[in-house]
């Protein structure tokens, strides 16, 4: 079946911040929070979450503290929070395509509803990445090389895995799957060459200056600022892509204190020079600051769009 992604024009709106204190905005949280991430330490989620905790701690008056969920795309991350009654005191950090597109594919154990999604901070730069000691570098070599070898890829999540999948099919690959827990778990194996390729969800800025891992392709809709020669996908003529973006996510609810608290700390973080040096200048995401209300049409939209598209 003929899976194709449509994407729309970003409109983002960074809001200055400049001297807030805890103490101003709010008496909550009254003791430390936690926030999970869906991924295995190491990838660039990671990288940027415990950055951004550290930031909002600075905000909130508490730790925040960190702990990794790894599974299914984060699918299992989501699935525990939906779970969660501890109104507010654990969110979630982390992209979007687990809720607009998992669930169209797979069984899952939460819904769009059982969230709110408080704020965006950076936008996802979701690539085909390879090891640059591969015989192939662009994305046309590898198809051209996979048309004669059968080859490996290593997905971290069932979006990328179902892209690839239908270009493999268009292209008549050989190709097997093999999972990974994020870019932490992807990344050894590009370097080993245990596999021909891979997804990065933005991983590679910590292997692309080196010179060790190539990025041979982008899934998102437009070209990253920080790699301009590397197309995308659309631009070499496969209608994928995707929109994604890192976001601070909390089951459906919560008070109206603690989400005030939330969205003001995430809007600080997005003014903060340690969360922008970390995430523009080291994983190479650009930083934003979109609120509550346009994240929840964001999230709605692009699934109605997934689905009336996965339904063609």
């Amino acid at each position: 079946m003929k899976k194709k992604l449509i994407t729309t024009a970003l409109s983002t709106l960074a809001i200055a911040v400049g001297g807030v204190t805890a103490a101003q905005a709010s008496d909550w949280p009254e003791r430390p929070v936690t926030m999970v991430i869906g991924f295995n330490p190491g990838g660039s989620t990671d990288i940027q979450g415990r950055v951004l905790a550290n930031v909002m701690e600075d905000y909130l008056g508490q730790p925040v503290n960190v702990v990794n969920q790894p599974g299914a795309g984060s699918a299992v991350a989501f699935t525990r929070l939906a779970n969660n009654t501890d109104e507010g005191y654990t969110f979630l950090f982390g992209g979007t395509t687990a809720l607009t597109f998992t669930p169209i594919i797979t069984d899952v154990d939460y819904e769009i509803d059982d969230f709110e999604y408080l704020a965006a901070v950076a936008i996802g730069q979701n690539a085909i990445v390879t090891s640059a000691e591969q015989p192939f570098e662009t994305f046309d070599d590898i198809i051209e090389y996979g048309q004669d070898n059968p080859m490996t890829y290593a997905q971290q999540t069932a979006l990328d895995q179902a892209i690839i999948e239908n270009v493999a099919e268009e292209a008549g690959l050989d190709l097997s799957i093999v999972p990974t827990g994020g870019g932490g778990g992807m990344a050894p194996l590009v370097l080993g060459k245990e596999v021909d390729f891979a997804y990065s969800g933005g991983t590679h800025a910590q292997y692309t200056p080196s010179g060790e891992m190539v990025v041979a392709a982008f899934l998102s809709a437009e070209r990253s600022p920080f790699y301009p020669d590397v197309p995308t996908l659309m631009e070499l003529g496969y209608d994928y892509s995707i929109e994604d973006y890192r976001t601070i996510i909390v089951p459906a609810g919560i008070p109206d204190e603690a989400r005030e608290a939330l969205i003001a700390a995430a809007e600080y973080a997005s003014e903060s020079e340690r969360f922008r040096e970390t995430t523009e200048d080291n994983t190479f995401f650009p930083v934003v600051f979109i609120g509550q209300d346009e994240m929840e049409d964001n999230i709605r939209r692009i699934r109605a769009a997934t689905e009336e598209v996965m339904g063609d």
